[in-house]
């Protein structure tokens, strides 16, 4: 059964595998087409990221910057750091309902990550004049990777109406086990925003 996290409400995972999927439909009307995207701040126990390599995003899928071409002839099918993404989906509309994925696999996660932040954002939504109010149906959600059970989902349009970049919910290592909490944060900004407060 899935729980309906309020923001600020935590929860224990009890998982090992996790999934964090966004979702949108795409643009049917005039204009740019609305360019979501999922990432993952990797970080220590001072908040920022140890690595670069440790912001999961459309240009480092498993953390191998710029080489994610390789990540399936590598093997790299749960990233090199326990998190990868799946891609980066342009334009929403998917019909399996998640237009892009972060994976988690926890007991691959490094020592020295202490908390793991997701985000969503709006790509070039200033020139676009977007904001997530404008976009139809749009979601972010963490499920159990295994069940496909939902353990938490944010409506974005109906939540963050004039929010271009939100802070979804974050998993983080408490007396050695992983706890997610769900933020629900909205911020005016971009991807920018979020690599200049966490890097």
């Amino acid at each position: 059964m899935a729980i309906n996290l309020t923001k600020g409400q935590r929860i224990e995972i009890g998982l090992s595998k996790v999934g964090v999927g966004l979702g949108w439909d795409p643009n049917e009307g005039s204009g740019f087409a609305f360019d979501l995207d999922a990432s993952a701040f990797m970080l220590g126990a001072n908040k920022k990221l140890p690595k670069d390599e440790f912001l999961i995003f459309y240009n480092n899928l498993c953390g191998r910057r710029h080489q994610d071409d390789d990540c399936e002839k590598n093997h790299c099918t749960d990233g090199l750091f326990g998190v990868m993404s799946t891609g980066d989906d342009t334009t929403g509309g998917s019909s399996d309902g998640d237009d892009e994925t972060l994976k988690v696999d926890l007991s691959k996660v490094p020592v020295e990550v202490q908390e793991i932040i997701f985000t969503v954002t709006i790509h070039d939504y200033e020139s676009r004049r977007q904001n997530f109010g404008q976009v139809r149906n749009s979601f972010i959600r963490i499920y159990n990777a295994q069940t496909n059970e939902e353990i938490a989902k944010y409506d974005l349009d109906e939540d963050f109406s004039v929010e271009t970049a939100v802070e979804f919910g974050r998993l983080y290592r408490r007396n050695g086990e992983w706890k997610f909490e769900a933020m629900g944060i909205g911020y005016k900004g971009g991807l920018q925003y979020f690599v200049d407060k966490y890097v």
